[in-house]
């Protein structure tokens, strides 16, 4: 106490010097009020001015968002064709992704097409999509030889064709479950489709307990990523260029490739030293098309047999000094696995000469947000004994087991893993009695926006549905823990906008982002990203404290949102649950 009566006792003696200045403090700041009263109540609060009143977030205003123009329907802000004049043509560097600076985003509302139905529920959903609600002929027209789908009356059919396996996509991967047993009993889980076309590839795997990741381009015409999402099998927009894809190290037990016309062998092998990275040691690449069968194929590739041998040898000699063995090989598909241990690399090492060369430790492995791709080998770290595929426990065991890589998370290990599986079952729970859809066939596509370790996905695995799991390139790096669960996921800055098309989600799931994020991204537009991928009727789960909830909820209602506020499972007074759904809505252009 002794400090305390000191320090009063100073502030008296000063009180009197100080008197005059607070005196004059304070009729200026009672100026500066009246002031800005007389300016700001000509200024009705605008959407421009969401962000100021988000900032402090105390005292909701009421918001209101205009619509996009139709032309804005399949509006994708970091990959929009409108702006790829402005980048370079270079290794297809306009297609990867380039977000609009804050003065130009939209801050509208994303129309749906005209004649929008609410999407085919899942399972039918995979063979078959309503036509208003991805309308693009050229890739039917284009591609109706190879089966891909076609237009029959107001839907699409997809009859499970693809530019390799045009007659059936399923007699395909039964060709590839003979070359890789490893298919059938559990060892491999998550898989990656470059250039997945309509991610037939990807639809028939799910039927075989295997979760792909389809990955394609955004392309003027084609909509492959739509389509597949409007299917309701995982599908993200990216393009293996310049940039890492945002996955880390040694995630994926599969990746594939299908004519998917990536020049593997090019810029110093980068795109296959990519496949590399991202692929567990002892996972598998597959490839079909050119060049593999060249001795049968090439002459319906408009090349010779020599050039298509040659380009095949070139591949060969590039795989095994990234330190792979082909596996296995039969008509169409060639089959190459990742050496399983660190031997092959040990001699990388000692040769001087090797290229691609080993890459040195100032590139973090799993560094994969705008991160540029570099011409040399990521070795998996000595470290992890229990990271290769056949020590991962095999599916569905491994959904539960404890990842060795949950030791790299600061802080984590096994039994806050275990803790974190247990209380998403209670949360899951509970989210089903506030949201009965869930579990039933209105819910297919489920994006956690910023999860830890996949604990809601892994409560829902039994629900007719899939999760994207995403992790925020600024916190800290789970994504591991959930692919080596055997879920899939992303990197994603939630301060820029998601790689998918408009209407792809039909749940969002929030835990804490605003909290954690609201020092860096206004509330607005990353609630104007929600509802741009969240389909029609789709619903939202926003979990957040107390603090952020009703502002949000006065956000969500100018996005023509309905929302509830609601306990948690805890029945805690620090946060709340709101509970929204986005209504359908269309055009004012087209009425």
């Amino acid at each position: 106490m002794k400090y305390k009566d000191e320090k009063y006792e100073k502030a008296e003696r000063g009180s009197t010097k100080i008197l005059p200045k607070t005196v004059l403090l304070i009729l200026l700041c009672g100026l500066s009020f009246y002031l800005g009263g007389l300016y700001c109540g000509k200024n009705k609060l605008q959407v421009n001015d969401v962000a100021k009143a988000g900032s402090s977030y105390n005292s909701p205003q009421s918001v209101s968002f205009p619509e996009c123009s139709s032309d804005y329907q399949d509006y994708t802000p970091c990959t929009d064709p409108r702006k790829w004049k402005k980048y370079g043509t270079h290794r297809l560097t306009f297609m990867e992704r380039h977000c609009p600076p804050v003065f130009d985003r939209k801050q509208c509302l994303v129309p749906p097409p005209n004649g929008y139905k609410s999407p085919i529920r899942w399972p039918k959903s995979k063979n078959e999509c309503w036509y208003r609600n991805v309308p693009y002929d050229w890739i039917n027209k284009q591609k109706s030889n190879q089966h891909w789908l076609k237009k029959e009356g107001e839907k699409f059919i997809f009859p499970g064709g693809g530019t390799m396996f045009p007659n059936g996509v399923s007699a395909y991967v039964d060709l590839m479950q003979d070359l890789i047993p490893e298919m059938k009993d559990g060892t491999i889980r998550t898989a990656i489709d470059t250039g997945c076309g309509v991610a037939s590839w990807g639809g028939d795997l799910l039927d075989r307990g295997i979760l792909t990741v389809s990955l394609a381009p955004r392309d003027n015409h084609e909509a492959q990523v739509q389509f597949a999402l409007e299917r309701g099998i995982p599908a993200i927009l990216g393009i293996i260029s310049t940039q890492r894809l945002p996955f880390p190290s040694n995630s994926f037990d599969m990746a594939h490739c299908s004519r998917c016309l990536i020049p593997w062998t090019e810029f110093g092998g980068v795109y296959l030293l990519e496949i590399h990275r991202i692929l567990r040691p002892g996972g598998f690449w597959v490839l079909s098309g050119p060049p593999v069968n060249y001795e049968n194929r090439w002459k319906g590739w408009d090349t010779t047999v020599e050039e298509q041998r040659s380009n095949y040898e070139k591949l060969q000699d590039l795989l095994s000094s990234m330190c792979f063995k082909l596996y296995a090989k039969k008509d169409d598909i060639a089959v190459w696995q990742k050496s399983p241990d660190n031997t092959c690399y040990n001699k990388l090492s000692n040769d001087p000469d090797a290229y691609p060369p080993k890459c040195d430790d100032s590139l973090e492995p799993d560094s994969a947000w705008y991160t540029p791709l570099r011409p040399c080998v990521v070795v998996p770290s000595p470290k992890l004994k229990k990271t290769d595929l056949e020590s991962t426990p095999k599916w569905p065991e491994r959904l539960h087991s404890t990842p060795e890589r949950v030791s790299d998370v600061p802080g984590g290990n096994g039994g806050l893993f275990k803790r974190d599986s247990s209380k998403w079952k209670t949360r899951a729970k509970h989210y089903k009695k506030l949201l009965p859809a869930i579990g039933s066939d209105k819910i297919r596509n489920v994006m956690d926006m910023n999860t830890a370790y996949g604990g809601l996905a892994a409560a829902l695995v039994d629900d007719p549905l899939w999760v994207m799991n995403v992790v925020s390139s600024y916190a800290a790096n789970t994504l591991p823990v959930v692919f080596d669960r055997g879920l899939i996921g992303t990197y994603h800055d939630w301060c820029e906008a998601f790689s998918t098309y408009p209407r792809t989600y039909d749940l969002l799931h929030v835990d804490g982002l605003f909290t954690s994020e609201s020092q860096r991204c206004e509330m607005k537009y990353v609630m104007l990203e929600m509802d741009r991928i969240l389909r029609p009727n789709g619903y939202a789960i926003i979990r957040e404290s107390s603090y952020f909830a009703d502002t949000i909820a006065s956000v969500a209602k100018g996005l023509r949102w309905s929302c509830r506020k609601e306990q948690t499972e805890s029945e805690s007074e620090n946060e709340k649950l709101l509970v929204c759904q986005k209504k359908l809505w269309y055009s004012s252009e087209t009425k």
